[in-house]
């Protein structure tokens, strides 16, 4: 399984700002991008941490290397390195994904007593 969901740019972005770099003190983490893949896997199939695949690993470690991330704010500075030129692919909004409420779809009903309608005083 080869194929990312991250292109090159977006990772060259992306990797001076990760944790357990071989040059960053302390242990390194095997490979980054695979595990911004497993991320992003999880997050676009909406699975549980048990069923990701073999190819990223064991579930368990990417599950505690993601709450490390999380507790030393690696994401956070993650989007900001992102979010500097946004390509607006998702950012289209329609009725399949906003769905309006009942009472605002325009059927009958509403305020039986109109402000305007009502009859001045003299």
């Amino acid at each position: 399984m080869e194929r990312f969901v991250l292109t090159d740019a977006q990772w060259a972005k992306m990797e001076p700002h990760c944790l357990g770099k071989p040059a960053d003190p302390g242990r390194s983490g095997g490979d980054n991008r695979r595990f911004i893949e497993a991320l992003l896997w999880v997050v676009r199939t909406g699975s549980r941490w048990r069923d990701l695949p073999a190819f990223f690993g064991s579930w368990n470690t990417v599950f505690k290397r993601y709450r490390d991330w999380v507790k030393a704010d690696v994401f956070i500075r993650l989007f900001e390195a992102c979010s500097d030129e946004p390509d607006m692919e998702y950012a289209m909004v329609d009725a399949t994904i906003v769905k309006v409420h009942r009472h605002g779809q325009g059927a009958k009903g509403g305020l039986k007593a109109r402000p305007w309608a009502a009859p001045r005083a003299a």
